[in-house]
């Protein structure tokens, strides 16, 4: 159990805890929820003590192992693989002092500790939980130091997770995972054993994986079983009583007043008055629980254009003339809610700079409407900013001829106050910045807005005043967003970026998560359909009316024969390891096995037993896809 006491923490003068009391029972999964700034990565350092309480206390068993993602993994020549096998520290240490041990009732000991921990296994379960994030078999075997910064923070991620800490300590998991990646976590956890508090603005998150939500409000903290829908509904049920027994409290204090006020002067009612106004003194004001609603989101209306607004025909975009994306044939009109769905690296976010005008085709043809404007919100937010420049200079260089009185009125209700509305942009939060991009992205009432993960620093209210005001905005959107709430409560349509192409993707997110999630489709090439809308009536060029998506080759009986015959060879390897591995598992389960073996046979069996592991884990993904390939052929 982890027991928080009464803790009270100021930074600055400030005080974010005060007599703040918790309990989490063991093994439970908990989402703490909290508006930005109320002390939520703050609450994680006061628990792994790298800060120190004013007063209270913070209690876990002595036996609880701590895991948390600190930093990057590091810019080392490691691979992935073995940076997250470095995790299980327990693990290391046996296999390092086995080596060298000569006792054998040691050997004896450490082979059956790594046997209860999994230590044979651990090898396949770091390569799922790498390949659930996003990594496949060769990424795993590459050193870290290739990989991006937010890339290196999945590998950080997964080395947290395989190492199975007794409390886990996540801090918005999903800010760096894409829609693929989110729904392998939001899976993972459902299923993890050990005691989870997760810090997320994510509400699909907060609803599959925890069963209790800290809430933090008011330097407080309070406890709620049950996952964030029960939360809010519980939340909001406790506000309304509030409510309520604050009116019928001031109905009684006002009329006890007018009691007093009438009687204090008349001698038969003077004690009567008396006795009320003690009651009156005695009467501790309720304090109806209020909060404050999150800053709506404004965007201005574009005027109307002819349709299309864009169209791409025949198009090929990419870097430095390497092919991204080929056979692009889009259109957009200004009623459209398209969300681009595919794993990071697919290309989503050069599909929304290409769209945005951001890139050029390297072939084909890219249509837009006269007067056409786009708006534009980066992923990599101070990408798009001015270091040393405030709120204020961004948006007085997009319309110089502004008052400045009008120019502050516009930044005030985007939530820039007088307080923050001239600071440099790197030391406004997060979610500030959010805020400054958006502004800045709609500030010329665009028609075609383009969001490439905007709530990554939202909380979850200012989460939902974006979707209100996307809801209510009349041009059309392209979101790209690991929120699938957002997704689903905004996009009407879908797109695929997959394997260099996109196409439609039929069916809802609950489809799209059943496709990623489920092993089998995995190997399963998505359902897919034409771009519904017909561009070819738009050109006048024969050429450019035929259909940029080309059909699938015919695969002759030849290659389908012999498809089934590879498939049937994998059948009888997977056979024949599952055999030996019994084999062995039998060898080693002998009471004197490691007493009368060779140190060095131990060793060597140990090796086989976890190669074997993988071998079957990849024959079985490669009869996966023999089979989904001779299914779709028949």
């Amino acid at each position: 159990m982890l027991q928080i006491s009464n803790i009270s923490f100021s930074i600055q003068g400030v005080p974010l805890f005060k007599d703040a009391s918790a309990n989490i029972p063991k093994g439970h999964k908990v989402g703490i929820v909290g508006r930005n700034g109320t002390g939520k990565t703050t609450l994680f350092k006061l628990i792994k003590k790298s800060l120190t309480l004013d007063l209270g206390t913070i209690k876990t068993p002595n036996y609880f192992r701590i895991g948390s993602v600190e930093q990057e993994a590091p810019e080392s020549n490691t691979s992935l693989i073995q940076t997250v096998l470095s995790a299980d520290l327990e693990r290391e240490k046996l296999l390092k002092e086995v080596a060298d041990c000569k006792d054998a009732q040691r050997i004896t000991d450490i082979y059956h500790r790594l046997d209860d921990i999994g230590a044979y296994s651990a090898k396949a379960r770091a390569a799922s939980i790498l390949a659930g994030l996003g990594f496949d078999n060769d990424a795993q075997l590459r050193p870290c130091h290739e990989f991006s910064g937010g890339w290196r923070m999945r590998i950080a991620l997964g080395a947290v997770l395989f190492s199975r800490p007794d409390l886990l300590l996540l801090d918005e998991p999903t800010n760096y995972l894409d829609l693929e990646g989110a729904y392998w976590l939001e899976n993972f956890l459902s299923k993890f054993q050990n005691t989870t508090l997760i810090i997320s603005h994510d509400r699909e998150l907060l609803n599959k994986s925890v069963n209790g939500i800290l809430h933090l409000y008011d330097q407080k903290l309070t406890y709620f079983t049950g996952n964030y829908d029960q939360f809010t509904s519980e939340r909001r049920a406790i506000l309304l009583q509030q409510q309520s027994l604050k009116k019928k409290q001031e109905t009684q204090r006002l009329r006890i007043q007018k009691f007093v006020e009438r009687f204090r002067a008349k001698a038969s009612k003077a004690k009567q008055a008396q006795s009320r106004l003690k009651l009156l003194e005695k009467m501790n004001p309720i304090n109806a629980v209020t909060e404050n609603a999150a800053k709506k989101f404004l965007f201005p209306i574009p005027e109307k254009l002819p349709a299309p607004l864009v169209i791409i025909d025949k198009g090929r975009v990419g870097y430095n003339k390497k092919t991204i994306l080929n056979r692009l044939s889009l259109r957009i009109d200004a009623d459209d809610r398209i969300a681009l769905l595919g794993a990071n690296g697919e290309g989503k976010s050069t599909l929304s700079k290409l769209i945005a005008n951001r890139l050029t085709l390297m072939s084909g043809e890219y249509f837009a409407t006269k007067k056409l404007r786009i708006g534009y919100f980066a992923q990599h937010q101070l990408d798009e900013l001015s270091i040393g420049e405030s709120a204020y200079t961004h948006i007085l260089r997009l319309k110089e001829n502004i008052s400045e009185t009008e120019l502050r009125n516009q930044l005030a209700s985007a939530g820039f106050n007088n307080d923050i509305v001239d600071l440099p942009v790197e030391q406004l939060s997060g979610g500030q910045k959010a805020r400054l991009l958006l502004l800045i992205a709609t500030f010329n009432a665009p028609h075609i807005l383009i969001l490439d993960e905007p709530t990554n620093h939202l909380d979850i209210e200012s989460r939902e005043a974006l979707i209100l005001a996307l809801n209510e905005y009349r041009g059309a959107v392209i979101l790209v967003s690991h929120d699938s709430y957002l997704v689903e409560t905004v996009a009407d349509k879908f797109w695929l970026v997959n394997n260099g192409e996109v196409i439609d993707f039929v069916g809802d997110m609950k489809d799209y998560k059943n496709y990623i999630i489920s092993a089998k489709d995995r190997f399963k090439k998505p359902l897919k359909t034409k771009i519904t809308k017909q561009i070819q009536t738009e050109f006048t060029n024969t050429e450019k009316n035929k259909t940029a998506f080309s059909k699938r080759q015919q695969i002759s009986k030849t290659n389908l024969i012999q498809l089934r015959k590879k498939r049937k060879e994998i059948e009888k390897q997977i056979e024949n390891l599952e055999n030996e591995r019994k084999e062995i598992e039998k060898q080693i389960t002998f009471s004197n096995y490691y007493i009368t073996t060779p140190k060095a046979e131990i060793s060597s069996t140990s090796k086989r037993l976890a190669g074997i592991g993988s071998d079957i884990d990849f024959l079985e993904k490669a009869w996966l896809e023999l089979s989904e390939k001779i299914e779709f052929i028949t």
